[in-house]
């Protein structure tokens, strides 16, 4: 039977526990060091802490450690590695290939970051030893397919949150302006600042907008194809959210994930246990730069947000009227006092905090903004903000538990819904109950009381109701029954695919260029064991990026403002993007469908390195 996982981001231990409380069957977490969120670290002993809460519900913990890495980090990122072993992750999320040469008694994951886009790349991978893959965000839905079909390694692939609109681990776009390398886990996301469009001479045709920012990722009513293309890991973005977003959209994907199983009875969830959240979830009450599934259904225009790169929320109407204190939307909605708004308008977008409502007139703390016809969202909601901080769902596993009394003592043993057993008991003389009938009720009630435990006992069978059973000992050997199955589940190892390198693999191309980021002696053998004869130096070691590509996309600004050239643009000549002093020439390979940003250099020149637009138009 095949396992479907719902993988949600933990930024530490207390997003960790929300996320396994909410329905993950697995988290992933950043260690130290070498993860592609620096800013999301967590010391070893953090982790063996989530791991120690995870693994009672089965859920695995998987770490990041997706950073690429220099030959004098080797031994450090080797360190680190053993040490999450040691504290009990069930998987690596990798990066560098030098980790592969490490010898680690630990499931590889092969990250995002290796930019997998094709069958020949993914069965690469799966040949040389990574249990899983986790796929490049542009795919459509055919590529997924193709690319599940061809390798023998799980695919993971994200379901909801930010999108990077370059390749990842192919973008160099950070670099280039701050010096702050994404591959590092330093992206200072430069593709979110507002940019101008511009001809070869400056002239602006598109001015102060966020032209690179793409919508956020929803994949929430595709899991179904997701599951029948060979997706076995849904992949929530976010591991520097807070845990209330992590409550909430975990919530809503556990909901949609057991909805798409119940309707494919040949597959199950990955983890056991209940969770019933005591709020409805809703994402649109959470960061988002508004939905999209991207180009899950091939590459089309309308994913991105040029207007702002931030949270706009849930749309609550349109203005129809103004006053100098106050205004009037066009129908009914369910504004409250301390909600957040934001209008968009022809001139941008404007914030501002609800301070009454009178029916459909609003009362905001200012007007900036408000205009009759702007259209107004709400990216705050106090109340549900408040249910989520509240909120204390437990996640429960199902059990059943056997009462056995005699006259020489008393034993219960519990087992839960996956089939582990566990039990306690104490040899001590009972005497005969006066009334069996009060006996045998009395021993169900208390055997099915489970308190704080992360069981719910629903079946209990009592075998012996003529012997009496104190209190105080059928609740002392209860908890110590429910004890002894949690420390069964815990002691139970979880299954892992620790695969070694097949020496015989060979990488699909001969040749890796600078943007392949072969940065250190490890990952060069690597590469050079399994047929690469040529490899240039990494782009992420160039002392300059002036005339280099730094970032490649399948997102595509021509396409995205309706100047398609295979669709008859009108718009000719080389484009550039400009943002203050830093200019970026717009590379079209129409062949490919893609779109590059290649870095001026300081006297308008253009290397071989970053070919010109008019070259690479097909």
């Amino acid at each position: 039977m095949k396992t479907v996982e719902l993988l949600a981001p933990a930024r530490d231990y207390l997003s960790a526990v929300a996320a396994v409380d909410y329905g993950a069957d697995a988290v992933y977490i950043g260690g130290a060091r070498f993860g592609a969120r620096q800013a999301a670290g967590n010391a070893a002993e953090q982790i063996a802490r989530v791991v120690e809460y995870a693994h009672r519900y089965g859920v695995r913990v998987h770490a990041t450690l997706n950073t690429l890495l220099w030959d004098d980090e080797l031994a450090e990122a080797e360190r680190q590695a053993r040490e999450l072993i040691s504290a009990g992750v069930d998987a690596l999320i990798v990066q560098d290939m030098a980790l592969r040469r490490m010898s680690l008694s630990v499931e590889l994951h092969a990250s995002t970051q290796t930019a997998i886009r094709t069958p020949s790349e993914a069965r690469f991978l799966g040949e040389t030893g990574f249990a899983r893959v986790i796929l490049e965000r542009a795919l459509s839905l055919d590529e997924i397919r193709a690319i599940c079909a061809a390798t023998p390694a799980e695919v993971e692939c994200f379901v909801h949150g930010a999108i990077c609109v370059g390749y990842s681990g192919r973008c160099f776009l950070s670099r280039a302006m701050s010096g702050r390398s994404g591959n590092r886990g330093a992206c200072s996301q430069p593709c979110r600042l507002p940019w101008d469009l511009t001809d070869r001479s400056g002239r602006p045709l598109i001015a102060g907008k966020h032209l690179l920012s793409v919508r956020d990722l929803n994949l929430s009513a595709r899991l179904g194809d997701l599951i029948d293309a060979g997706v076995a890991s849904f992949k929530i973005e976010g591991r520097l959210k807070d845990a209330s977003y992590v409550k909430n959209i975990t919530a809503f994907y556990r909901r949609a994930v057991d909805e798409a199983l119940a309707a494919r009875p040949e597959c199950r969830r990955a983890s056991v246990g209940e969770s019933t959240p005591d709020f409805t979830p809703d994402p649109s009450k959470s960061f988002t730069r508004g939905d999209s599934e991207y180009f899950l259904d091939g590459k089309r225009p309308g994913v991105a947000s040029f207007d702002t790169p931030k949270a706009i929320g849930e749309r609550v109407g349109r203005v129809v009227r103004v006053t100098p204190r106050d205004f009037t939307l066009d129908g009914a909605h369910d504004l409250a006092p301390g909600d957040g708004l934001c209008f968009v308008t022809p001139h941008g977008v404007a914030g501002t905090n609800v301070n009454a409502v009178d029916g459909a007139r609003i009362t905001p703390n200012r007007m900036e903004g408000v205009r009759p016809g702007a259209e107004v969202f709400r990216n705050y909601d106090r109340r549900f903000t408040l249910a989520l901080e509240r909120s204390r769902t437990r996640r429960i596993i199902p059990a059943s538990a056997l009462v056995e009394a005699t006259s020489e003592g008393f034993s219960i043993t519990c087992t839960d819904c996956e089939g582990v057993t566990a039990g306690a008991s104490r040899r001590q003389p009972l005497e005969r109950a006066k009334n069996p009938a009060a006996n045998d009720a009395f021993l169900r009630a208390q055997t099915a009381r489970s308190g704080d435990t992360i069981f719910s006992v629903r079946g209990v069978e009592v075998r012996g109701a003529e012997w009496f059973v104190p209190a105080s000992l059928a609740a002392e050997v209860r908890r110590e029954a429910l004890d002894a199955l949690l420390q069964a589940r815990l002691a139970r190892p979880l299954p892992h695919r620790i695969l070694a390198e097949n020496p015989a693999a060979r990488y699909p191309s001969e040749r890796i260029g600078a943007d392949g980021n072969v940065t250190n002696r490890l990952s060069e053998a690597f590469y050079r064991d399994h047929g690469v004869l040529e490899i240039e130096p990494p782009q992420e070691l160039a002392p300059s990026l002036e005339g280099c590509r730094v970032m490649r996309s399948a997102y595509c600004l021509r396409r995205e403002i309706g100047e398609c050239l295979r669709e008859g643009s009108q718009l000719r000549g080389d484009l550039y993007l400009e943002h203050g002093a830093e200019r970026f020439l717009l590379a079209f390979d129409c062949a490919a469908c893609e779109m590059s940003l290649v870095k001026e250099s300081r006297d308008g020149a253009r290397t071989r390195r970053g070919a010109s637009a008019a070259e690479k138009r097909k």
